[in-house]
Parts: C-alpha cells; structure tokens; sequence
C-alpha cells in the first residue's frame, strides 16, 4: 500500500463521506474506491464552501475535507480557508505539494508557509512513516479545543512511497476541557446576584452541543439570551427568554437588554469585537466562558472567566446554582419573560408593513416574513449571503432547533453561502436546504449551481435581484450618478436553466408562495432549484447598529 491509498483508508477508518475536490489530487481517485464520494466543484472557493456547511451541520462530528492541488489550486483555495479560519470551522486541507526531490524557488506558492496564518495547525507528510502520525495529529487538532481548519500537505513523490508495514490507524478521538471547580462556585455566585444579567451565547454551545443546558440555566437564572451570528440556533428563538441574533442588524431586544444589563455572560463566544455582532457597553461586569484561553482578556476585560467546554462548564454552574439556592436559581426573584415578550411585540408591529408589504418591486422582508411561515422550520437548514440578505434574514428568522441556521460573520466573503448550504444538505439530505443570496453574491459563484445539479444535491437557492450593490451605494454616490458604478443585472433564473437547475423568475409578492411550494417538493428530487424575486433596493435594516 502506497501513501495515497493509505491516506484514503485513513479517511474511512475516521468516518469521511465526502472528499470534496478540485482536480487533480490523487486522492480523488483513491478515496471512490474506498467508497468516499468525490464531489468536484467548480472553484476552489465553493468547495472550501462545501466542506465547511458538512463540518458546521454535524457539530464537526464529520470533518469536512477539502483536497486540492499544489501551486494554482493552493492559491485559489486560500480564501475559503480564511473563511471558514475566521468563523473557527474545523476543515481538513489535503493539498499536494511539489516533490521533495526538486528545487522550487520564488514565485512557487509554499502551502506550508502561507497557510499558517489561516489554520489552526499546518504540517507536511516529508516521508511515508510519517503518515499515520500526521493524520492522526492532524484529527486530534480538529476534534480538540477551539475549532479551526487544519492543513496537511503531501509531496507528490511522497504519495507514491510505498508503507514498510502494514496499516494500523486507530480513528483520532477529541478532549474537552472541564472547569476548575473554583472559577464555577465564584462564577455561580456572580450571576445569582446580578441584577440584570445577560447571556451572550456563542458558536461553542452549537459544538457542546449545549442548547438544553442553555435553556436551563436561562430559566434558572432568568437572564435573557443572545446569540452571536454563528451561534444563532443554539438557543431557540421561539423561548419566552431569547432575544435573538446580532449582525449588523439586530433585534431590538436585544439592543434594550444589552443596554440595561448589568451583567454580560458570554458563553462559548470569543467576544471578539466586531462590526458583524453587538458591541457591548462599558461598564457591565464581563463573565467569559472560553475554551481557548487566547480569547480571555483580547476584546474585552474579563472581571471573571471560567474556561472549558461549554458544556461542561453550563452543566457545572447550573449544579452549583442549583446548590446555592435549593434548586430556585432566581425564579422567584424575577420573572423577565414578560418584559421581554412586550419589547418583541412592538418591535414586529412597528416593522409589520414591510414583513406583510405588497410593493412591487417586492420587499425583501415580505419574502423572509413568507418564507418563515410556509416551511417546516424545525426540519429546514437556512442561511444567506453577505451583504443585505444577512441583514434582513439574520432578525426576523425564527430558529427552533440547533443547526438549522448557519451564520457566518467576521469575514464575510461574498459566494459563501452556496458552498455551505450544499455542505448542509450532503449531511442532511432529509432537511430543507435554503440559501438566501443577492445578485451580487451569485455572480461570485454562480457556476456552481451546476455543481448541486451534477452531484444531485437538492438545495433551494432564493436569489434578491434589485439591480445594485445597495449596501455600497452611500460610498459611490458621485461614481454611480456619474458612471452607474453600482448597477448590475442579469436573469439568474435563466442562468441557473443554462446549468441544468429547475428555476422561476417572481415579480410579485403572492407569486412567491406558489413557487416556494412547487420548489420545497422539487428538491425532494434530488434537484436544484432557484427562486429569482425582484425586489427593490432596500437598506433600512432592522435596529442598525454598524
């Protein structure tokens, strides 16, 4: 057995369905005949895409893999990888890399060196009895800690050395961190005696798996619960305690409690600053729960921190709580459901004429509002693009299950979406897949609806089409009233018949539920479908707080 056959069996043996792929690896050929499905994009970008929607889906129990190669497929494959690297997603790389024989000098692109600020660990596999412990390290990182992808590089000659003994992998199992006791007695005390405490839940708790003891301590402590972008889903929105997600756009719950608290505990979050979450007030008492320690004291002042898993340490605290106060928590100090429930109601009365608008162009917000109603939500996967889509989406989608959104912020690559939602449905192929983008993202990666169409994979594409890049309009003004630097155009429906897709162009606001029906039922089939709605140019996002 050679290196590249053995890699394949090492693939199996750790669970992988799917390579995806980009010609030529060596690997694509080893992996069909192991039983790995190979599934071949059209750009790099969209299957970094693809492997990263496999990895978030399953909570990362089954590692999105990615196999390139060496020099040119490296290059255009280095944007998925910061992608999915700044939203701590767990993707092993596999590319090839220029034999060890030979002497590459400058402009030949090293994965090893230029990967390094992307990934969360990068090696190369320098002879064939090095194999089984690269793999085996390679696996430890990404099912161990904070996540990230992982990148390992395999010399051309190096896949075709021959093992000098017989292969015997044993599949790679993770560790979580426990808290230490200490932190969680004086954390249990800080939260029982806030006043007005807020928990800010992150992307962890989807990995801990950690939604139920979310809940719990919610209503143990009644603090109202937040999510970050790409947490949202791991607490669900339909609880009388939740407030919502945060983007750009928010909810204005979650503005008024942000506020008002006196107390922020961030849960399986990074707190990391930035422009696509809540920035949170000085003054708050910042309890942090982390299992990276990088990420205590970066953005903000902990005044206390308790690092593990999340939920580990959720499990932890609620026992403590628990013990500190009979079994109450603070049930009979407060009861906050009804504030919050009051504060939602208004909020979506004062934005029910866009969600029920019947303008033509129609109102992208008619389409979300149509959409969350006429669909299984509990059994549906959605997410959006950047730009617009995620704005609008990000408030009004309601989550009642975890995974069933995926959020990504951070960095924010126009085209992603495609690739995860199609990563989502390969893992899920029982659930609605839905992937809402603008005109601008399709034209990012467009082609690759030809991908879900070849491969079978059965996802709803709803495209906005309003003609421009509203969000960049207020930067161009003089350029776009001078050159029309904004405008682009386009029939999306057209283009995604040209690849093979079932498609329908929507102009009117009740021609839009008929032809969700029709679709929900055609991707049953296995088959692709896309939604093109005209919309308007529409940029007045719900609580902007950029």
């Amino acid at each position: 057995m050679n290196v590249v056959e053995a890699t394949a069996e090492i693939l199996k043996v750790e669970g992988i369905k799917f390579l995806i792929a980009f010609a030529s690896n060596p690997l694509i050929e080893e992996c069909a005949k192991v039983g790995i499905r190979p599934i071949l994009c059209r750009q790099e970008r969209v299957g970094v895409g693809i492997a990263d929607g496999l990895s978030r889906t399953t909570n990362g129990e089954s590692i999105g893999v990615f196999a390139m190669q060496n020099g040119p497929g490296a290059e255009n494959t280095f944007p998925g990888a910061a992608q999915a690297f700044s939203d701590n997603v767990p993707v092993l790389f596999l590319p090839g890399g220029p034999p060890t024989d030979e002497s590459w000098g400058t402009p030949y692109f090293s994965s090893v060196e230029s990967y390094t600020p992307v990934t969360k660990w990068v090696s190369q596999i320098g002879s064939s009895e090095q194999l089984q412990n690269r793999m085996r390290r390679a696996f430890y990182q990404l099912r161990t800690g904070k996540p990230g992808p992982v990148l390992l590089e395999t010399p051309h000659n190096i896949f075709s050395e021959n093992l000098d003994s017989e292969l015997k992998y044993i599949p790679v199992k993770g560790n979580k961190i426990a808290p230490d006791p200490s932190d969680v007695r004086e954390v249990a005390k800080v939260l029982l005696s806030a006043k007005a405490p807020v928990i800010h839940a992150g992307q962890g708790c989807l990995y801990a798996k950690a939604s139920e003891s979310l809940v719990e301590i919610a209503e143990l402590l009644q603090a109202p619960v937040m999510t970050t972008l790409a947490g949202k889903s791991g607490f669900p929105e339909n609880h009388p305690l939740s407030l919502g997600a945060a983007s750009i756009a928010t909810t204005k719950q979650v503005v008024h409690f942000i506020d008002k608290a006196d107390l922020v505990f961030g849960v399986g979050c990074s707190f990391t600053s930035t422009n696509y979450g809540k920035k949170i007030p000085s003054g708050k008492i910042m309890v942090h729960s982390t299992n990276s320690e990088n990420d205590i004291n970066k953005d903000y002042n902990a005044d206390y921190a308790v690092l593990g898993d999340a939920s580990l340490v959720l499990d932890a605290l609620i026992d403590e709580i628990k013990d500190q106060t009979h079994g109450e928590g603070n049930r009979k100090v407060r009861d906050i459901a009804s504030e919050v429930q009051e504060i939602k109601s208004n909020w979506l009365s004062e934005w029910m004429p866009q969600l029920t608008s019947e303008e033509v162009p129609m109102n992208q917000y008619r389409i979300i509002w149509d959409l969350l109603h006429n669909v299984d939500v509990a059994n549906t996967i959605i997410t959006h693009d950047a730009g617009s889509p995620r704005e609008q989406i990000v408030p009004f989608w309601e989550t009642v299950a975890p995974r069933t959104y995926i959020g990504w912020g951070k960095s924010t690559q126009l085209g992603h979406g495609l690739g995860l939602i199609m990563g989502a449905k390969l893992a899920e192929p029982d659930k609605l897949c839905i992937n809402v983008m603008g005109d601008a993202a399709i034209g990012m990666v467009g082609m690759d609806i030809e991908t879900a169409v070849r491969n079978k994979i059965g996802i709803l594409t709803i495209v906005f089409n309003n003609g421009a890049m509203a969000m960049e309009r207020p930067g161009m003004t003089y350029a776009t009233e001078a050159y029309g630097t904004v405008y682009q155009g386009g029939n999306y429906s057209k283009l995604a018949e040209s690849l093979g897709a079932n498609s329908v162009r929507v102009q009117k606001p009740d021609e839009f539920i008929p032809a969700l029906r029709n679709a929900t039922e055609i991707t049953k089939t296995g088959q692709p479908f896309l939604i093109e709605c005209i919309v308007k140019e529409n940029t007045n996002y719900s609580v902007y707080d950029g």
